[in-house]
């Protein structure tokens, strides 16, 4: 009985690491807002053609390091204290229309300075997978 129960419990971990990242092109912009200032910026939108999704949830492996990316520019260029966020999808489309609305809700009202970053100033690096 042990043996078996060692044996599915084997099995079964095997197969949650077979739930690996695959490449993916991806459609990607950045933005960053600081709760100090009334400026966010946004960078274009930009196609990665390397980046990894996770096959199970479809989420963009290593987020957190391309928001890094975009946080040692933004540091970089003095503006130190912002929080970048990333926003990905698997289409131009859906990333079009997610910049669109996110884009609408900092230039409507006018209370914020918004600065988009063109390629010639900020690229993403691709993220290469960790084993």
């Amino acid at each position: 009985m042990r043996k078996i129960l060692l044996t599915l419990v084997v099995a079964f971990a095997a197969l949650s690491l077979q739930a690996a990242n695959k490449p993916a092109k991806v459609y990607m912009y950045g933005f960053a807002a600081s709760f100090n200032d009334s400026t966010v910026y946004f960078t274009t939108l930009q196609e990665v053609d390397s980046a990894y999704i996770d096959s199970k949830t479809k989420f963009l492996y290593s987020r957190e390091n391309y928001s890094y990316q975009l946080h040692d520019y933004l540091s970089a260029h003095g503006a130190a204290d912002y929080t970048c966020a990333t926003i990905f999808a698997l289409s131009r489309k859906a990333a079009e229309k997610k910049n669109a609305k996110l884009h609408k809700r900092y230039t409507q009202g006018g209370k914020y300075t918004v600065k988009d970053l063109s390629q010639t100033d900020f690229l993403f690096l691709p993220i290469k997978e960790q084993k």
